[in-house]
């Protein structure tokens, strides 16, 4: 939790491509008293937001450093070519990296893949970012291997993209200082996983309702009440699971009654 008792609040980090705007809508619904900030962060720098305490946890790319963070995978993107609209990749529906090793290939430093050896001729320099690379795609200087939300991202009338089947792929993840697990990103998690409001897996569970003197409802205990009304003690269903065996004696002087003085 950031900021004071008496004013929570929470700072919600993200990385270039990812879309929190569901969850927020859900935390806006379920803790309209908590206002969410979002933080835009290039996808190499959220670790050490992060760790300076700049945000409550944030959506990043994976991997991060497990010794220090806490994180729950959302999901894995496809990865894409970026290509001029007039390439002759165009003409294929999905490609190999194959298709791509006499391709010129722009590999900015922001690249969140984890090459091992970029595919294609290299570029005859590195552009500092993926935005600068989508500019150098542009002019026809090469062609850009990226997550697929980043091409969205990046959209241009003059630019599309095909599916690169066998290229590496980003995995993004909800992530947070293992340390600083507060009950405010206890709710995050909770909605992002999907769980309901009144989910006993939360860290607010619904309670019973309660009267004027603070007892709980007769609704509330009557559905109690009901659950055991009209059941036999355990005590009493053996007795009587005895009786019917019989045990080598008529059950009739069992039940036989005892003579008043």
């Amino acid at each position: 939790m950031t900021g004071s008792e008496e004013s929570p609040s929470f700072r919600l980090a993200y990385v270039p491509g990812v879309t929190p705007a569901k969850w927020v809508k859900i935390w806006n619904e379920r803790l309209p008293d908590i206002p969410l900030t979002l933080v835009q962060v290039p996808a190499a720098e959220a670790p050490e937001v992060l760790r300076a305490g700049e945000a409550d946890a944030g959506i990043v790319r994976l991997p991060v450093d497990r010794t220090f963070f806490s994180a729950i995978p959302l999901y894995t993107e496809a990865s894409v070519v970026i290509v001029p609209k007039d390439h002759l990749i165009t003409a294929a529906d999905e490609v190999t990296l194959a298709d791509l090793a006499e391709e010129v290939l722009v590999h900015p430093l922001d690249d969140v893949f984890d090459w091992d050896a970029p595919p294609g001729e290299p570029a005859f320099e590195r552009p500092a970012t993926t935005a600068d690379a989508i500019e150098l795609v542009a002019a026809n200087i090469g062609l850009l291997v990226v997550p697929q939300s980043l091409a969205r991202l990046h959209h241009r009338r003059d630019l599309t993209y095909r599916p690169v089947v066998d290229a590496p792929q980003s995995s993004v993840a909800l992530s947070w200082p293992e340390e600083a697990t507060t009950d405010l990103v206890e709710d995050f998690i909770g909605i992002v996983r999907g769980r309901t409001v009144n989910s006993t897996r939360g860290r607010t569970a619904a309670k019973p309702e309660a009267t004027p003197s603070g007892k709980a409802s007769a609704k509330s205990s009557g559905k109690t009440a009901g659950k055991t009304a009209g059941k036999p003690s355990a005590n009493s269903a053996g007795r009587t699971g005895r009786a019917r065996t019989g045990g080598g004696k008529p059950a009739d002087k069992r039940g036989k009654p005892r003579r008043r003085s």
